[in-house]
């Protein structure tokens, strides 16, 4: 006869409210204690079943049996000389590490967040995706660099967070399951309370996934990158474009906007040379006029040695936004990088300490 293995832990930060209840109910307790569960996960920040004060000793001691709370471990943080951005480096329970963004801007204060360890759209002027992918994360560690950020805001500043931006590590709707069920903990009264319409999710263009979040009951700001303005140049520097073209990727927006009502931002970064001539712009206002829409130019953040790609001066930016703002009728801004300084583009931390801990090994 073989011997029964016992049942994976559950992870009680991944759980919703209604699957909260459902536990505590098999457990023989009472649905009001999944709402002392939830404060003292998502607003308490409690580490460790044996910190809830307010359960029975019984209960803990049943909750340890089924249950477990995970936390990511904070590995190193940079703040710019300016303090408008502070990132961090945290490390998975399997090893793996993936970064997160806190940025001050104004009356906002706003996490961007990871969804996966590394990437695998290959888009050749990300630091995350010359990483490759390595895994996805689960909605409880994408929620748990939201909750430990809003920690740190609240404790060195006394400031809530009022934003979230799904921009970090990774393409959220290739790991749209965990991404929902994570959004959905984000908007709990227990803890950060971000609401829908406080939320963008940014996307490299993964149409099946714009079109299956667009049914979704979130009401979710949506953020495309779109970064060229003909399939030939996008096939080249973002590979998902060979799949799912800019036709396409326009359509979808559309769509987006048909079914929630929110205009999408289109993401265009400015590289010297690559994307950033007065034919681009021109280009850019035609592809763009029939879909309702914001267009976010943004400064090309540098990876250093390894890659061709380069910041345009200043003066070409300029140039770039008046011949695009001349010839459409679309919000337009320029996003200037907080925490350039800190090397705040996704992966660059994250590559900064994997050159080290090679050179470290190689060392020793």
């Amino acid at each position: 006869m073989t011997t029964p293995q016992p049942l994976p832990l559950v992870d009680l930060k991944s759980l919703l409210p209604e699957e909260l209840r459902a536990l505590v109910r098999q457990l023989g307790q009472e649905e009001y204690r999944a709402g002392q569960l939830l404060s003292w996960i998502h607003g308490k920040g409690v580490e460790q079943v044996d910190q809830m004060s307010d359960l029975s000793r019984a209960f803990r001691e049943q909750l340890k049996g089924v249950a477990w709370v995970s936390r990511l471990r904070e590995v190193q943080r940079q703040v710019s000389p300016g303090d408008q951005a502070v990132k961090f480096l945290f490390e998975l329970p399997t090893g793996e590490r993936v970064e997160s963004v806190l940025i001050i801007d104004g009356k906002r204060r706003t996490a961007c967040l990871s969804s996966q360890v590394g990437c695998p759209l290959d888009c050749q002027f990300c630091a995350t995706g010359r990483m490759g992918f390595l895994r996805n994360l689960s909605a409880a560690q994408i929620t748990d660099q939201l909750l430990q950020l809003s920690r740190t805001l609240l404790a060195e500043r006394g400031e809530r967070m009022t934003n979230v931006v799904m921009m970090g590590m990774g393409e959220p709707l290739l790991n749209y399951e965990e991404l929902v069920r994570a959004l959905r903990l984000m908007r709990l009264e227990h803890g950060p309370a971000i609401g829908g319409r406080k939320v963008t999710v940014s996307t490299a263009g993964y149409v099946p996934g714009i079109l299956r979040l667009a049914r979704e009951d979130l009401n979710l700001g949506l953020a495309i990158s779109l970064n060229a303005t003909t399939d030939e140049l996008r096939d080249e520097i973002m590979p998902i474009n060979r799949k799912y073209p800019i036709a396409e990727l326009l359509a979808a927006a559309a769509e987006y906007f048909s079914l929630r009502g929110r205009r999408v931002t289109f993401e265009y970064v400015l590289m010297a040379g690559v994307t950033d001539s007065d034919e681009d712009a021109l280009r850019l206002a035609d592809l763009t006029r029939g879909v309702p829409c914001k267009i976010n130019l943004i400064p090309y953040n540098e990876l250093g040695e390894g890659t061709p790609f380069r910041r345009p001066l200043s003066e070409r930016v300029a140039r770039f936004r008046q011949t695009l703002e001349a010839h459409t009728p679309m919000a337009v801004t320029l996003r200037e990088s907080r925490g350039r300084d800190i090397a705040a583009a996704c992966g660059q931390l994250y590559q900064a300490q994997e050159r080290r801990r090679r050179s470290a090994r190689a060392a020793g």
